[in-house]
């Protein structure tokens, strides 16, 4: 299994980011994945979450209502799409996935990790 993140950058408060995540060697619709970031100094923590189907999503309260996560399965993609960003939300960003098909925001509940794209929130 392989997870291949990109798409970060340095951007302006207020501006957007989509993030990207390329998956190999996993059967999607098996598969929950998720967003976490880590600033420096501080630990990995989680962004967001999506199930095998789509059926739930979590958001950490920091960016619910600017951040959206999505998932083309045809594709083994997922996405996260940044907008309204904020300095605190620099950070190198990581998609993970896990084998089964519920999501959760908890850093050890995943197996398989890509290796990060950094975001950088800054004026």
């Amino acid at each position: 299994v392989q997870l291949q993140a990109s798409g970060g950058g340095l951007v302006q408060p207020g501006g957007s980011l989509r993030l990207t995540c390329a998956t190999s060697g996993v059967t999607p619709d098996h598969y929950a994945t998720g967003w976490f970031r880590q600033a420096p100094g501080k630990e990995r923590e989680g962004v967001s979450c999506i199930t095998n189907d789509d059926g739930m999503i979590f958001y950490a309260d920091s960016v619910k209502g600017r951040f959206t996560i999505t998932r083309d399965n045809a594709k083994k993609t997922v996405y996260l799409q940044m907008d309204s960003l904020k300095p605190e939300d620099t950070g190198v960003y990581y998609c993970a996935a896990r084998s089964t098909a519920l999501a959760t925001m908890m850093v050890s509940g995943y197996s398989y990790w890509g290796q990060g794209t950094q975001v950088t929130v800054s004026s």
